[in-house]
């Protein structure tokens, strides 16, 4: 459990009007990895309990020039849309993630041999000698408890964040779903990172897999791995879509809804899980 804080010297505060509204920016320099990170909070947060939390990489194609290729800037738009409609809330923004931590001139390096010898995005990094991920989540811990958070409910795909997250100290309540529509730009990715990095993607059921199959080591694997039958698990146990039937389509709860905000508030899922990185 980390016991760091931030120093109130390195934190500055304002208002940020954006276009979906009036946030509180908090920016700050994290002790730990010296960079500048921020927050935009929403709305009183009270004591502090099941606050609605995204922790967001950075990704300056996909957050800033929309790239099809990643679903990162679907993400973003989708978590400031889900704080807004709860009216209470927290998005971290962590700066120093590129390409899951490798930086922005290698992640185009990746890309490059993910176009050009069809590696996905595990092997396009371990072929350059580059890690798969080397992402610190300490600054997002401590960023929350500053705010007076006491625990969160997360909006992830990959549960590996929450043991991130409590690792560092801060309660995850629970895990909410951030999905965001398949296409023929970002369907590769989507897969790869469902079958090589475990992260929870049930409307992808019935993509085909990924073309490697082999997990980077110390990764685990998928997390909510489907029963026998094929399906994804989720927390009322039942297989395949969380219906209970085995047709791998996509269920209302499954489907991000308007403007990708997650769907309905009873699809979540509980906090842990065995996997090893995190989205």
């Amino acid at each position: 459990m980390s016991e760091l804080t931030l120093d109130d010297a390195a934190v500055a505060e304002s208002d940020l009007v954006v276009r979906r509204g009036r946030f509180r920016c908090v920016a700050f320099r994290d002790p730990v990895d010296g960079q500048e990170h921020l927050a935009l909070v929403l709305g009183d947060l009270g004591d502090g309990e099941e606050v609605l939390v995204r922790v967001h990489s950075e990704c300056v194609t996909g957050d800033v020039f929309g790239a099809l290729r990643c679903e990162c800037g679907d993400q973003l738009d989708a978590a400031l849309d889900a704080v807004l409609t709860e009216g209470r809330g927290v998005l971290v923004y962590l700066r120093g993630h590129e390409g899951r931590g490798i930086g922005l001139v290698d992640k185009v390096r990746t890309q490059l041999l993910q176009d050009e010898q069809g590696l996905d995005t595990v092997d396009s990094a371990t072929a350059l000698g580059l890690p798969v991920d080397v992402r610190d989540y300490g600054p997002a811990a401590r960023v929350l408890r500053y705010l007076g958070t006491r625990s969160v409910r997360l909006l992830s795909n990959n549960p590996d964040k929450v043991r991130a997250l409590e690792e560092n100290g801060l309660k995850v309540a629970a895990r909410i779903p951030l999905l965001v529509a398949a296409h023929a730009d970002n369907t590769r990715y989507l897969t790869a990172k469902r079958d090589r990095l475990g992260h929870d993607l049930p409307h992808l059921n019935g993509a085909p897999a990924s073309r490697s199959t082999h997990r980077p080591q110390g990764s685990p694997g998928p997390v909510g791995a489907p029963p026998p039958g094929g399906g994804s698990r989720t927390t009322d146990g039942s297989g395949a879509d969380g219906d209970g039937d085995a047709d791998g389509g996509p269920d209302p709860q499954d489907v991000p809804g308007p403007q990708g905000v997650p769907g309905p508030r009873n699809h979540i899922t509980e906090p842990g899980g065995p996997g090893r990185t995190c989205d």
